[in-house]
């Protein structure tokens, strides 16, 4: 058994390495097939939320990656001829730190794969981001609106409910910003 524990440990590694790409490389495929295509029509904190999610799947994935790739392959590593353990010792200590690099590689994909689903759930049921405000400034006040236009007897601004229309006198500014509250 201590002979074979090595090659059994990478024989492993390959074959979940290949089996967790193939799970990802599905995640992203149909992360890709359905939903915004960006985060520009979300509301901009669920925006930020999908970015600091899918800057952890990068960050986990990429761990996984190294980690998985050096459980199946081993990390270079030269050692003094006096230092050489014995062969068995040294298969040893190799599969134990490749089963642990197994581990953590397995842990980090799962963790991956997770913040990639909750990243392409939010950018497809998150909140839109709200309209831009139309504000107004006039001699009386700054009202808020959704939309400005110039109507036959001058400018008109649509309030944020959509139907009640102000008539606003002829000498005003527009500035388009943040929703009106």
């Amino acid at each position: 058994m201590l002979r074979t524990e090595l090659p059994r440990v990478r024989t492993a590694a390959l074959a979940w390495r290949n089996g967790l790409a193939a799970l990802l490389a599905g995640l992203v495929g149909f992360g890709l097939v359905k939903g915004r295509s960006d985060v520009s029509g979300l509301d901009e904190h669920w925006a930020a939320a999908v970015g600091g999610l899918l800057l952890t799947a990068l960050l986990l994935g990429a761990s996984a990656a190294v980690w998985l790739m050096s459980a199946a392959h081993g990390l270079p590593r030269v050692l003094a001829v006096d230092r050489l353990p014995l062969r068995t010792a040294a298969d040893h200590d190799e599969a134990v730190r490749s089963a642990k690099r197994l581990r953590r590689g397995i842990g980090a994909t799962l963790g991956c794969a997770a913040a990639l689903v909750a990243a392409v759930g939010a950018t497809w049921y998150g909140p839109s981001a709200a309209p831009p405000g139309v504000r107004v400034t006039t001699p009386k006040g700054v009202p808020c609106g959704s939309s400005l236009r110039i109507g036959p007897e001058g400018p008109v601004l649509t309030d944020t409910d959509g139907n009640v229309a102000r008539h606003l006198p002829t000498r005003a500014t527009a500035r388009v910003g943040k929703p009106c509250p």
